[in-house]
């Protein structure tokens, strides 16, 4: 692939709801432009972009995709990002590369809360946006509605470029109000044709680019109130200016599917979407502090991570954007994480699941790196000139699932095959609970779990199944109790003998507190240690449903012993016993672990979420105003309640809700409760 300079690249993410048409979008660009000689479908498995088994098999986009095409001289980097919410990762990356986010809606479905996500993290994170309004060759859409929403939830920064005029529900041609000129569209081919008659409408749409093109420069605010019309080139440079400064987000419109409206797209993206040397300049740490990072192929190496893809074949793939310098096969990368300098394989250019390798890459240009250690998020650069670029921040894993082996001999093998999936996906956590033992394996959703599950399969040959997770429950006392043990064994020579009495009482611990009070040496003060160590062996399982044991003071007030048969191992049975026999006698209870939950949903939907979180026995604490119409609902709730709250979350909110959850004490099972927590209990032991 030919080499171009940073001027002459745009990056661009495609990103918007699931099944709102991004990567036909980019399947049409991609065939319009020839960089593929056929027109892939989704639904057959056959584009550019969707190459992964899972994707093929789910007919969605799964993870990020990275197309380039060429067009009037300029290359153009496409990032197809996932829009299921399950693999909200694609799409994080894709706009952290980005120099302009594309939002692709379809003219049915509207402004969809997928889409409206997308936007507010371009917005947060300086993203020039643009918007593409497709499927207008389907009876259903309506264009216009869809602009009125966009504009009644973002504001005057929504500007209409490319429009399209529509008889008897059907597209007749699209206008182009920049040029002014009308046409329609023939197997891609697009063909001028004489501007229609939209009256008003026409006048409105012209006055509103107009407006927002004078707010870009002083000296077109003054041509504009004079009454003088803009020339062509004045709307062009006032609306490149206008989407660079995030103060315009060009709205287009057209048909992938049918392939039209699609050069006055790619035209666009030349003359108005900023290029690669024009975006908001990264900062990165140094040694100096906080320093700009130009995009300058003349300056020191430095690129990041903003994807990997572990593979156990080919090895692993670091896809690299390069902010300034050039990057060779020779070049020396310092890893800032890891303080490790490597060079790379091969440098590819990535199109889809095709690999072009090529001797250089450039600032302002996206390549694939190999046999690099280095994971997503990571800076590399020149080990003379040390710079840290700021992390993204990635969707944190709120669906958890315990993982267990399918078959016989595949334990050993899930730590090292999650590992590696790891690799690629940030928004995955997997750990061995410390209690439970179990292997927990999290994610964003059950479809993402799932997809884990087939890659771990089809790429690692390992075969799990996922299990809900056992929750931790523990057990304590309700009242003091004093009880006798006596361990007392007689046979062929030395026998066995150990006497104590202990007082079992509740007391602010999380595990168990050992006293002892006795008096006149009724127990031989060597033989305490071994008191000791037998109730610590007994706390870790209850006496209910074998629960640990917290909350307990144990106090050895008496006892006796054998000058000749008392050994250690008798004074820890007969503490064993203490205990057996004691706590059923104590009022013994189960506690449960409650969580703090932080949910943020719409405000039009919090009291089903209060209500939901009753179903749940949860307390509402308080609820917080949030930006963009959003409510924070604070509560605690039991953990045993909140396996399926995700899936709730997101059903309730359309996608638009998250929240958090972290554990923060225990309380008592509710009585009703413990008889199910003990049987459930007594069949997982069986």
């Amino acid at each position: 692939m030919k080499q171009y300079d940073a001027g002459n690249i745009r990056n661009i993410a495609v990103v918007g709801h699931g099944g709102s048409g991004k990567t036909t979008l980019v399947e049409a660009l991609a065939y319009r432009t020839g960089a593929t000689d056929r027109f892939g479908k989704v639904a057959d498995g056959t584009t550019l972009s969707d190459f992964d088994p899972e994707e093929i098999k789910r007919t969605s986009s799964l993870n990020l995709s990275i197309v380039p095409i060429e067009y009037s001289g300029t290359k153009i980097n496409l990032l197809d990002a996932p829009g299921l919410f399950d693999f909200a990762l694609g799409e994080t990356e894709a706009i952290r590369a980005a120099d302009t986010v594309l939002l692709v809606m379809s003219g049915k479905s509207g402004l969809t809360v997928g889409a409206e996500k997308a936007f507010r993290e371009a917005e947060k994170l300086h993203k020039p946006r643009a918007i593409f309004i497709g499927k207008m060759d389907s009876a259903h859409a309506d264009f216009y509605k869809v602009l009125e929403d966009l504009i009644r939830k973002f504001g005057a920064q929504i500007c209409p470029v490319v429009v399209p005029y529509v008889e008897d529900h059907q597209v007749k041609c699209y206008i182009d109000l920049i040029g002014m000129k009308a046409y329609t569209y023939e197997n891609g081919s697009r063909q001028e044709v004489k501007m229609p008659d939209m009256g008003h409408r026409l006048e409105g749409l012209v006055s509103a680019i107009s407006e927002a093109v004078a707010e870009t420069d002083d000296e077109l605010m003054e041509k504009y109130f004079s009454g003088e019309e803009f020339t062509m080139l004045e709307l062009v440079q006032g609306l490149h200016k206008g989407i660079f400064d995030g103060t315009i987000t060009p709205v287009f419109s057209g048909s992938a599917q049918e392939q039209q409206g699609l050069t006055l797209l790619l035209g666009a993206m030349v003359s108005m979407f900023p290029s690669a040397t024009e975006v908001a300049r990264e900062e990165g740490e140094a040694d100096e502090g906080i320093i700009e990072v130009k995009c300058d192929a003349e300056k020191p190496v430095c690129a990041y991570v903003l994807a990997t893809v572990a593979d156990p074949f080919v090895g692993k793939l670091s896809y690299v954007k390069v902010l300034s310098g050039v990057i060779t096969s020779t070049t020396e990368l310092l890893n800032t994480r890891t303080g490790a300098t490597e060079r790379p394989g091969k440098l590819l250019y990535i199109r889809g699941k095709k690999q072009e390798e090529t001797d250089k890459v450039a600032a302002g240009d996206i390549c694939a790196l190999s046999k690099l250690s280095a994971n997503t998020g990571d800076t590399l650069c020149d080990p003379a000139r040390k710079i840290t670029l700021q992390r993204p921040e990635f969707p944190k894993p709120c669906y958890s699932m315990a993982v267990k082996a399918k078959g016989k001999g595949d334990e050993s093998k899930i730590s090292t095959a999650i590992g590696r999936i790891l690799e690629e996906d940030p928004t995955l956590s997997f750990y061995t609970d410390s209690e439970t033992k179990e292997q927990i394996l999290s994610g964003l959703g059950d479809q993402h779990l799932d997809v884990t599950v087939a890659k771990l399969k089809s790429k690692f040959g390992v075969e799990v199944v996922l299990e809900s997770p056992t929750i931790a429950y523990r057990e304590t006392i309700r009242k003091p109790v004093k009880i006798q043990g006596k361990h007392k064994k007689q046979s062929g020579g030395h026998g066995q003998y150990g006497d104590v009495i202990i007082e079992f009482e509740p007391c602010d611990s999380d595990g168990l507190v050992f006293e002892e009070k006795v008096v006149g040496g009724a127990v031989p003060k060597n033989f305490f240690p071994a008191v000791e160590k037998g109730l610590q062996e007994c706390v870790q399982k209850g006496v209910l449903a074998g629960y640990p044991v917290v909350g307990l003071k144990a106090t050895l007030l008496d006892g006796s012993y054998h000058p000749v048969d008392s050994n250690e191992m008798s004074f820890k049975m007969a503490a064993a016993l203490a205990y057996k026999n004691g706590l059923p006698q104590a009022s013994p209870v189960i506690l449960e672990p409650i969580g703090s939950l932080s949910v943020i949903v719409p405000e039009g939907v919090t009291g089903d979420i209060m209500g939901d979180l009753n179903k749940r026995r949860g307390r509402v604490l308080g609820m917080n105003a949030m930006p963009y119409g959003m409510t924070e609902v604070v509560a605690e709730v039991p953990m045993s309640e909140m396996q399926t709250y995700a899936t709730t979350v997101r059903q309730m909110t359309q996608g638009a809700g998250s929240f958090t959850l972290e554990f923060v004490r225990y309380e008592q099972l509710p009585a009703q409760l413990e008889a199910s927590v003990i049987a459930n209990s007594k069949n997982k032991a069986e």
